[in-house]
């Protein structure tokens, strides 16, 4: 058996940014499909688990822990577990991330 979860346009002034919670189908991985701005990103949070992300378009700029790295198109990070991160995007397109949260439901203790 298979469920699925429809595509919707945002209504204006909507964020594009999709979040996806495995539980709502049943499925044990959560995830946001990020599509932002150049300048928007996220707050400094964590999570009681890994967080992997795949930069699909743009230039990324992350925080882990004190740590400043740069990703592009095709880069996968993996931030460990209660490590404090965020990201932000620095190039002058719009981000695409695709943030993978191993768990049915999205944990984050914002900072």
């Amino acid at each position: 058996m298979s469920r699925i979860l429809r595509h919707q346009e945002p209504q204006p002034g909507q964020s594009r940014t999709v979040r996806f919670e495995g539980r709502d189908l049943g499925g044990p991985v959560s995830f946001f499909l990020v599509d932002a701005e150049p300048g928007q990103g996220s707050g400094l949070h964590m999570h009681p688990y890994v967080e992997t992300w795949v930069v699909r378009k743009g230039k990324a700029e992350f925080t882990v822990g004190g740590e400043k790295t740069l990703a592009y198109p095709g880069d996968i990070l993996v931030a460990a577990a209660n490590i404090s991160h965020r990201f932000e995007n620095v190039g002058a397109e719009r981000l695409e991330l695709v943030c993978i949260h191993p768990s049915d439901v999205i944990v984050q203790k914002n900072l």
